[in-house]
């Protein structure tokens, strides 16, 4: 419980300025955000990158595939629990996004471990039951490392591998990707700068606003 309060006390720095972005979002229509990705047109219409196909079980034991996503707004990020040098500056980011949308049932966070063996499903129960969060708006995934590594390179265009010369033994990127409900890469972020953070709570405001027109 000390971490968790800890951790929640670090998040609450900055949130004046945040709320201040979503405010000034509200009041005027925004500009679209960018789709990320190639694209191609197929029989006239534009059809955008999306995230593959995904079969993953959370820290409760229970399934997460696109269809958990379905019709929902996400942030995802690739990560481990041992991890020394960047993963904690990212969850205390991340921490601040929980802040922010807990109580919005359209958005959700999805959080990938990149070292499957020594992150179990306990594992995982554990690190999300020290950071106070709840799974039904922040998943923490584990599943078979290839499947891990492919969708965070070829969908998220994000680095996670296994680096043996590393401190920890992998490299990752410290890459925050906000997905839209079909899906598509509208935004990625630096996890480790609260400024670009910033940036990403008052994007999921925007992206959300594209919904309601």
């Amino acid at each position: 419980m000390k971490y968790a309060k800890e951790m929640k006390s670090v998040v609450k720095i900055g949130v004046a300025a945040v709320w201040t972005a979503l405010l000034l979002t509200q009041c005027a229509k925004p500009k679209p955000l960018p789709v990320f990705g190639q694209r191609e047109v197929v029989n006239g219409d534009t059809v955008y990158h999306t995230i593959a196909p995904f079969a993953f079980v959370n820290q409760d034991s229970l399934p997460v595939t696109n269809q958990t996503f379905a019709n929902k707004i996400y942030v995802a990020d690739f990560f481990f629990t041992s991890c020394r040098t960047i993963c904690p500056i990212m969850k205390t980011q991340m921490l601040r996004v929980y802040e922010a949308i807990q109580t919005d049932a359209d958005v959700l966070i999805l959080s990938h471990t990149i070292d499957p063996e020594w992150d179990t499903v306990a594992l995982l129960r554990d690190f999300a039951a020290r950071l106070g969060v709840e799974s039904r708006t922040w998943h923490f995934v584990t599943g078979p490392k290839d499947s891990i590594y492919k969708i965070a390179q070829t969908s998220y265009f994000a680095t996670a591998l296994e680096d043996k010369s590393e401190p920890d033994g992998f490299i990752h990127s410290g890459a925050f990707l906000l997905v839209d409900k079909q899906q598509r890469i509208r935004g990625k972020y630096d996890g480790t700068q609260e400024e670009d953070v910033n940036r990403l709570i008052a994007d999921i405001a925007r992206l959300k606003q594209e919904y309601a027109h």
